[in-house]
């Protein structure tokens, strides 16, 4: 077998395919909270709006996207010519050559900083299993190789320091399934899916021991690692076999006969007994610990009602792949806009390389996105959806603490910035003041055949506009 050849061939093919699985699809079912304290917290965290979700470990080290090439599904392709027990012991042999040296948190939270991020999701633990904190349940983790003799070796504390410092809430990401746990995959089977590759029901103590694997690794990351406002769930086939309903069914992916619960219910009353008001996001699994949505990928059609958020990639890949072509800032910004208007909150995806720190065109981009930010954040924070949430290409959101509304309109890569701008619906009270933003002026506008019409002026360069003006009733 070699490898590193077929893992370029693979790591291409992938790259473009794994993006458009529909791998975590956005459930439509919300139950809200009924505990006050994390009624608050998901209040709180829906004024920030912005997010940066951080994909780091072993698959870093060759570049390739996170976890999945040790999955055998028919998406997923590989040399002809390697044998799939080779290519998983390779995989797992990268614990050896990942020695991020250059780890850099302070790096990565100073960029989210500028970028205007207000929240972070960090990666604890993917699907291959590598912990990139210091677990007492397995030595397959971050300080148990060439890292670990480093003083910033139990990463994840350090990461949350970092973004702890700059004012954010913090997320834990953690992968409900673990290929690398023996008693999710049992070597004495091969491992046909991303689902554990046993019968539970003929196995039950088995499982029984992942559970509680679950549970107490999530245990240590609630009392060891300071204050969490997120635990973000992921892996949503690890579900109970009740919550499999026609809409799972409806996304294609491989479903067992057997319930892969892990007690969810218990795991949020110890976790938000340690940390009280902890948002739990168990992805795709409506019910109470959703306690927001989360398509994966794109932008919802419409507007949503209940909490939500895009989770999307500033390039083409979760994590760290070379030669990374990355959206634009007008993009990021667009799709920001579009988001916020229907309700939700934008998490941007970045991957910092094997060495430990973010590229520069990852912190160029997130210092020109945090530019606008700067100038016009205040039409995104602290804001909630409007019944009229767009006209054309206005975009609408209103303060969440004042009669203020804002209009938005995206300004595409390559485009002139209009001299007018006009809507119809959510029309200004009379008398009220129209103010650019980016500037403070204050702008010409009339009401006409019941639209208003803005006169901008000639000399303002924006990826996007964003106007403040009172709504009459």
């Amino acid at each position: 077998m070699k490898p590193l050849f077929f893992l370029i061939l693979f790591s291409v093919a992938l790259l473009s395919t794994a993006q458009q699985q529909g791998i975590h699809p956005s459930s439509s079912q919300y139950e809200w909270p009924t505990d006050p304290q994390v009624k608050q917290k998901l209040d709180q965290w829906q004024d920030q709006k912005f997010g940066m979700i951080i994909h780091w470990g072993l698959y870093a080290v060759p570049g390739i996207i996170e976890s999945w090439s040790l999955c055998s599904e028919d998406w997923i392709t590989r040399d002809s010519n390697s044998y799939y027990g080779d290519y998983k012991k390779w995989y797992w042999g990268l614990q050896k050559d990942f020695n991020p040296v250059n780890f850099n948190p302070e790096q990565w939270a100073k960029a989210a900083k500028t970028a205007g991020m207000k929240y972070l999701v960090f990666t604890t633990k993917h699907h291959d299993g590598f912990c990139m904190f210091d677990t007492k349940e397995t030595d397959f983790k971050i300080t148990n190789g060439p890292f670990k003799n480093h003083p910033k070796a139990n990463v994840a504390k350090y990461v949350f320091d970092a973004f702890r410092k700059e004012g954010m809430m913090i997320g834990a990401y953690f992968s409900k399934p673990d290929w690398h746990s023996e008693n999710y995959w049992w070597p004495v089977y091969e491992t046909a899916n991303r689902n554990n590759n046993y019968d539970i029901r003929k196995f039950p103590w088995r499982w029984n021991q992942f559970k509680q694997y679950t549970y107490n690794q999530i245990s240590e990351l609630m009392t060891d690692y300071g204050s969490i406002d997120i635990l973000w769930l992921d892996g949503g086939w690890v579900r109970p076999k009740e919550t499999v309903n026609a809409e799972v069914l409806s996304w294609g992916a491989p479903i067992p006969e057997w319930s892969q619960d892990v007690d969810i219910p218990k795991i949020a009353a110890m976790a938000r007994k340690k940390q009280p008001g902890l948002l739990v996001v168990d992805r795709t699994v409506h019910g109470p610990y959703e306690n927001y949505q989360t398509p994966e990928q794109r932008i919802p059609d419409h507007k949503i009602d209940n909490p939500w958020e895009s989770c999307m990639t500033l390039g083409g890949a979760w994590g760290y792949v070379p030669n990374e072509s990355f959206k634009s800032a007008p993009k990021v910004i667009a799709s920001l806009i579009e988001i916020v208007a229907k309700g939700g909150s934008l998490l941007l995806g970045v991957g910092p390389g094997a060495d430990g720190t973010l590229q520069q065109p990852i912190i160029d981009r997130l210092a020109e996105i945090g530019s606008w930010m700067d100038a016009n954040g205040e039409a995104i924070y602290n804001t909630r959806a409007t019944d009229i949430y767009k006209d054309g290409n206005v975009f609408f959101t209103r303060a969440k603490a004042s009669k203020k509304m804002y209009a938005l309109i995206p300004v595409p890569d390559g485009t002139t910035l209009p001299t007018v701008v006009e809507w119809s619906g959510n029309l200004p009270a009379k008398g009220t003041t129209i103010t650019l933003l980016q500037t403070k002026q204050k702008l010409k506008w009339t009401i006409k055949n019941n639209k208003v019409i803005v006169q901008l002026p000639k000399s303002v360069k924006t990826a996007a506009i964003a106007l403040s003006f009172t709504p009459g009733n």
